[in-house]
């Protein structure tokens, strides 16, 4: 495998589906990569809880949650151990893999967020709350961004909540989900500027905001 810095930010990266920028399905070696990435980090003791916390504290006990944009599995595992139950889904199928051997506990689907049906893939039950962490809607490409969010709200029990990270300044931002959520069936109830619920600022480097179907 070729080095990486870990401490690289990951670009979005057009590719052969015009829903995805997600540079791993156009290259293999950056999925084991990123695999790698966060095995290492958590062998080394790195806090990689902060947002699966968050959502721990939103749901009821034994919640049924899911992890949209899953990657390899951080969030959605660290949640099951909690013992919620957790769906997790990806549009790379070798984080998939990992996150199946990796946490073995919750349930990791293949599945295009723009077009996500579970309901297809043998999981109709809806959820109490939703996840999509990190930089996950930077990957989508942006006229898909609106669909994104109807289809997670579809997925969703009426007063479900759905928790939402992005940048401020580049990428998907604030502006960008403000301007999608009524559509989609959302209202915004709170925004932090931190996972662990610092106060937000306009000044803020990154944004999480709490949405309510």
């Amino acid at each position: 495998m070729s080095e990486r810095d870990p401490q690289v930010p990951i670009e979005p990266t057009p590719g052969v589906r015009d829903t995805t920028l997600w540079p791993g399905l156009e290259d293999p070696e950056h999925s084991r990569w990123y695999v790698d990435r966060f095995r290492t980090m958590a062998a080394d003791g790195q806090d990689l809880q902060g947002e699966s916390r968050l959502v721990d504290v939103l749901a009821p006990r034994g919640a049924r949650l899911l992890d949209a944009g899953c990657g390899p599995g951080r969030h959605g595992g660290h949640l099951a151990r909690l013992g919620h139950t957790v769906v997790g889904v990806d549009i790379d199928p070798a984080l998939i893999r990992a996150a199946r051997e990796d946490y073995p506990g919750a349930t990791w689907l293949v599945g295009d967020l723009a077009t996500l049906d579970l309901a297809a893939l043998g999981e109709p039950e809806p959820f109490d709350g939703a996840l999509v962490a990190g930089n996950v809607m930077d990957f989508v490409a942006e006229p898909h961004r609106g669909e994104v969010l109807s289809r997670l709200r579809a997925h969703l029990r009426a007063g479900g909540f759905l928790v939402v990270g992005c940048r401020v300044v580049r990428g998907f931002t604030p502006a960008h989900l403000d301007a999608a959520t009524g559509a989609a069936g959302l209202r915004l109830e709170h925004r932090f500027a931190t996972w662990d619920l610092r106060p937000w600022h306009t000044d803020a480097d990154f944004c999480v905001s709490v949405l309510r179907a």
